[in-house]
C-alpha cells in the first residue's frame, strides 16, 4: 500500500480498472478536508503490482482524534496488506536540502505529542513498541537500490512531525535543526507507530516542497507547497514504480 501526501495524488494515476472508496464510506473513517488530500481509497497498480493507494490523509488540526487519523492503517492490515509506503509533503530544515528533494526517511520525532497507541488495548497491537528502528530495514535498502539504478537523487533523513496547520517559526526551525531533523511537517508520525503496532512493514520518503521558516525567502503557503507537489511528484512516480516492482519480487 501508498499513502499519498499533499499534491502526490498523481502517483495514483487514473486507470479504468481501479476501485475508488471515499473515505466516508468507510464506517468511522471522516471526510478528508484538506485540500491537495481527496481522501479516498484506491484499489489499482503500479508497475503491474496491485497497489492500495490511500490518496490524502486526515489531521489532527482538523479535529480528529488520533484514532481517526491512523484509522486507515489499522484497515490495511486488516485487508491483508504487509508493506506501507507512506510519502508526504514537507519543509527543508536542513539548508542543504533542496525543493524537489526526495528525502528516505529513517528516523522520526513526534512533536504532535499524541500516542498513536493511547486509549484501551486494541486485540493484536503491539502497545509496548520497540521504535529503535521505526523504517524497515529491507525496505530502506530497495529504496536506495531503486533510486540509483534510475537516477533519481535521493538523500536520507529524519522527520519532525508537528501538530499544525499554522507553519513553523523561525525559532521552531532552530530548535528541529539543533535536535537534528532534517525535514518538518505535519503528518506520518502517528501512522508510521500505528503501521507498525499491526505489523505492517513500513517505510517513508518526503518531498520537499519548500524551504522552513528562516531558510525561505518567501512566506509560506499551503499552495505553494501544492503546487511544488504537484510540479515534482514525477520524480517520486518514478521511484515509487521501481520500488513497487523491486518489493513484488522479493516477495514473489
Amino acid at each position: 500500500a501508498i499513502v499519498l501526501g499533499s499534491g502526490l495524488h498523481e502517483v495514483a494515476g487514473g486507470g479504468a480498472d481501479q476501485v475508488e472508496v471515499p473515505f466516508q464510506a468507510v464506517p468511522g473513517l471522516p471526510e478528508a478536508t484538506v485540500c491537495g488530500h481527496h481522501g479516498r481509497i484506491l484499489f489499482g497498480s503500479l508497475s503491474d503490482v496491485s497497489v492500495i493507494f490511500v490518496d490524502g490523509r486526515l489531521h489532527a488540526y482538523e479535529g480528529h482524534k488520533v484514532q481517526e487519523i491512523v484509522k486507515p492503517m489499522r484497515l490495511l492490515a486488516r485487508l491483508g496488506v504487509e508493506t506501507v509506503i507512506l510519502t508526504n509533503a514537507a519543509g527543508a530544515v536542513d539548508p542543504s536540502l533542496e525543493v524537489g528533494d526526495i528525502v528516505l526517511l529513517e528516523d522520526q520525532i513526534n512533536f504532535t505529542f499524541r500516542s498513536a497507541l493511547e486509549g484501551p488495548f486494541r486485540k493484536g497491537e503491539n502497545r509496548f513498541l520497540d521504535m529503535s528502528l521505526p523504517f524497515d530495514q529491507e525496505i530502506q535498502k530497495v529504496v536506495c537500490c531503486a533510486a540509483r539504478r534510475i537516477g533519481v537523487p535521493l538523500r536520507r533523513g529524519t522527520y519532525a512531525g508537528m501538530l499544525g496547520p499554522s507553519f513553523e517559526t523561525a525559532a521552531e526551525v532552530r530548535m528541529l535543526a539543533y535536535l537534528n531533523a532534517d525535514v518538518v511537517g505535519m503528518s506520518t508520525v502517528s501512522e508510521v507507530v500505528s503501521a507498525r503496532a499491526v505489523g505492517l512493514r513500513v517505510g517513508a520518503l518526503s518531498l520537499v516542497t519548500n524551504k522552513a521558516t528562516g531558510l525561505s525567502p518567501s512566506a509560506l503557503s499551503h499552495e505553494d507547497a501544492l503546487a511544488v507537489g504537484t510540479d515534482t511528484a514525477n520524480g517520486m512516480l518514478r521511484l515509487l514504480s521501481e520500488v513497487v516492482s523491486d518489493l513484488s519480487d522479493l516477495t514473489a
